[in-house]
């Protein structure tokens, strides 16, 4: 219960008396419930969950502590809402600005006498901290993947397609741990590895080719993500030199990251291998992202951003190195942040491996 409390008390300071939560990450941190087709409100007094027969056994479950409300029954959301809103003289509801779209929030304002009180990130701020729990699922996340890397280096070859690749690396994670609903993984090879989310496709691998896997697991409800680049064959001059330059990217960064640094600190660390360099114009600014029961959280890493690196939270870093029309290389690793320096997830080498 220690999340709806932080909320609670949230709420207390800034004198909001319901919060409506639509984003499911949020609604599993805040509730417990792990389905779908959910919706919470948060009031002083009492808890709602709101969804539809086809959940009610599991939210029962999951989530003791609230109020069961079938919301068809009501005709919409809005008007189930408006039920609560009524049924606990709530003169204020903050709703999550960043997720409902303008349909949804109309319905709300047109059944709803409270003022709406739109936010961003609330509870997203509360996640980007990661309990003793959290950091262990993260963990557990992170070594399904690296299992799953190591399976898969003995199907990489000339002739099988980026799809074939991928699918195969997907089914060696759920057999390693990882929960059956995967998100998406980004498998590419040769010159398609300067895409820098590229979609697998029916190319076939050649020798010689950069592949490059960016990749990972959910592990009851939390993400690992990790990037390697390897490549079939032997590597010829030029590929070397990129991926050392990658490589040496990587470790300066990671040499930087500690509690109390300023992003931007590790973002400046992460160009000093390459601002000399004609590759210097071939980086990406974004360089890791925060990450926990979604793959991209906030805060994100790169020259402008204004946070510090905080204690137990839990990140990506991943500088990268793209030239157009010849590939690229990006080298991953999960990060959990400690009060001197930090723990690396991914065990798996920075070493440039050939097949």
């Amino acid at each position: 219960m220690k999340s709806v409390e932080m909320l609670l008390e949230y709420m207390r300071q800034n004198d909001i008396d319901a919060f409506f939560l639509a984003k499911k990450q949020n609604i599993r941190y805040i509730s417990g419930y792990t389905g779908d087709d959910s919706y919470v409100v948060i009031t002083k007094d009492r808890f709602y969950f709101l969804t539809d027969p086809r959940y009610t056994e599991q939210a029962g479950i999951e989530c003791p502590d609230y109020q069961i409300l079938l919301w068809k029954t009501y005709g919409s959301i809005g008007k189930c809402v408006a039920h609560i809103v009524n049924e606990q003289h709530v003169q204020s509801l903050a709703f999550e600005a960043d997720v409902l779209n303008y349909l949804f929030y109309s319905q709300l304002e047109k059944e709803i006498s409270a003022k709406l009180i739109p936010t961003i990130n609330v509870v997203e701020k509360f996640r980007s901290v990661k309990t003793p729990q959290e950091i262990e699922y993260l963990r557990a996340a992170c070594e399904i993947s690296c299992r799953a890397f190591d399976r898969l280096l003995d199907d990489i070859r000339v002739g099988v397609t980026e799809k074939e690749l991928a699918a195969k690396l997907s089914a060696y994670m759920v057999m390693e741990g990882a929960d059956t609903q995967p998100y998406g993984n980004i498998l590419i090879s040769g010159a398609r590895t300067s895409l820098l989310h590229g979609i697998p496709s029916n190319k076939a691998v050649e020798y010689g080719d950069f592949v490059l896997m960016d990749f990972g697991c959910q592990f009851n409800g939390y993400l690992s993500d990790m990037t390697r680049t390897v490549v079939v064959g032997r590597a010829n001059a030029k590929q070397r030199e990129v991926y050392e330059l990658e490589k040496k990217m990587l470790e300066d960064s990671l040499a930087k990251m500690k509690a109390g640094v300023p992003l931007k600190d590790v973002y400046e660390a992460s160009i000093q291998a390459v601002k000399d360099t004609e590759y210097y114009q071939y980086i990406y600014s974004g360089i890791g992202h925060g990450i926990g029961m979604f793959v991209h959280e906030i805060p994100f890493m790169g020259p402008t951003s204004t946070e510090l690196l905080e204690e137990n939270s839990v990140r990506t870093i991943e500088p990268g190195i793209y030239i157009p029309n010849w590939g690229g290389v990006r080298i991953e690793d999960q990060i959990l942040i400690t009060k001197d320096g930090y723990e690396n997830m991914i065990s798996t080498t920075h070493d440039l491996i050939e097949l």
